[in-house]
Order: C-alpha cells, then structure tokens, then sequence
C-alpha cells in the first residue's frame, strides 16, 4: 500500500443507496501518503460516487469513511456533523469533469475565492497563493481572464489551481479529461504528473490507460458498485485475473 505504508484514506465496508438503486456494495479502500490511485470501469460501476462520498458531497448510505485521522460513519445525518465534513472537505480538494468555475469571475478571483471565504486566509496572502499556483499549471498569464475566454484544457488547470488553494492533503479527480477535445488532455495530464511527482496523493477516476500506466501506484476495477480487482498498473493492465477486468479492459485498450 502506497509509498510510505501510512494511510490517508480508509473507506469500510461502504454502501450507497439512491432509493432502490444500490450504487456502492460493500467497497473498501485504503489510500497511502503520496500514493497515486486510478479508479476505473464502466459508467456507473460507482467510480464518481464513492470519490463523492470520501469528501461527502454525497451521505453514504452506511459504511465509514476516515481522511487523515478524521473518521465519519455513513447512514446518519449531517446535522451535528457539519464541522467534521467541513474538515474533511478541507483536506480533500476535488477537480471535475466539468471544470464548475464561477463565470462572473476572474480567473485570480475564482483561485482566491475558497481560501478566503472558507478558510479566513487573508486576500493579500491568497493572491500570492493564487498566483504561485496559475503558475504552477502554466496559467500565470490568464489571471485577468474570465472563464468563457478559456479553452476547456484552460479552465480545467484553473480548476486543478482552485482546488489546490485550499492546501489539500489529498487530491480526488473525477474524470478530469473526459470533456477535453483530444489535443487538449495532455496539457491536463502534465499539471496531475508533476503533482504525482511532488508527491501528492491522488484518487483519480479516469479512462487514461497510458496516464494510469506511467503514473498511478495502484489501479482498481470497479463494477456494479463492487472493487473486484486492484494491483500495480502493469500486472493490471497486461494480466488481470478477473474476466470483467479483461472484458473491460479489451474494450478501452
């Protein structure tokens, strides 16, 4: 497990239900520090919803999610659970497929936006974050820009930026190519590569086989709300065990 043993990330046993639809059955996961995950499978195998319930955009049904010490269980309200949420949220930046940014703001101001608001960070110290980070995605020029200016690849570095304001511990990537024209998801996959490279860790829901080969620690097949099999990208990739991971497998490569 990951690249130092001590996890981040433990999700048991958990379930979601959106009425009589079971959407997760069961999963749990361990996610190590500085560890680099691709979750992948079908449409609707659970994949977005369970990175959705680790930072609580969704209320698991049942089950217990734990990010950096902090520990939730699943089934209960939120009610008197908020600050717990609110913490977790903190830890856990999330960027997807569609990007989500403020259109009535800047490109600095949609960056600077959640680590003011959120965090009480003081705008002067924000901004310099913001730029730093624009930087960092090689966006430091578009700061002035409003979103519509933007080309997709654009406003999904923005998005990666913004999420990275917060000062996450772990990053979840839901899809982060899937709305990209082609030419534009590689300058995408470069900014989650350096991050891989500065350590980060990442749970990263996506199709790009080649990505998850060069960069991912640890691949894990979802199907029907069930992991059915994980390893390290190559033994994956070339020799799956599980006919589901194959069949798959055959048809995205």
């Amino acid at each position: 497990m990951g690249t130092n043993g001590k996890r981040i990330i433990h999700v048991d046993n958990l379930e979601k239900h959106f009425g009589q639809l079971n959407v997760l059955n069961g999963v749990s996961l361990e996610v190590a520090y500085g560890e680099v995950v691709v979750l992948f499978g079908r449409s609707g195998s659970g994949k977005s919803t369970l990175l959705r319930c680790i930072n609580f955009l969704e209320e698991p049904s049942a089950g217990s999610i734990e990010v950096d010490d902090i520990r939730l269980e699943g089934g209960f309200s939120t009610r008197g659970r908020r600050e717990t949420i609110r913490q977790i949220r903190m830890r856990a930046g999330m960027v997807f497929q569609d990007f989500n940014l403020f259109p009535h703001l800047t490109v600095l101001q949609n960056v600077i936006e959640a680590p003011v608001q959120v965090k009480g960070m003081a705008h002067k110290k924000a901004e310099r974050l913001a730029h730093e980070l624009l930087e960092k995605v090689g966006l430091e020029d578009k700061a002035g820009e409003y979103p519509i200016r933007l080309s997709g690849g654009q406003k999904q570095r923005v998005a990666i930026a913004r999420a990275l304001a917060m000062e996450p511990k772990i990053m979840l990537f839901d899809e982060p190519t899937s709305a990209l024209d082609p030419e534009l998801i590689g300058e995408v996959l470069n900014v989650m590569r350096q991050l891989a490279k500065e350590g980060m860790t990442m749970v990263v829901v996506t199709h790009e086989m080649g990505f998850a080969r060069e960069v991912a620690n640890r691949m894990v097949f979802m199907h029907e709300g069930e992991l059915i099999e994980e390893g390290e990208p190559a033994t994956m990739i070339n020799n799956p065990t599980d006919f589901r991971t194959k069949r798959f497998l055959e048809a995205v490569l």
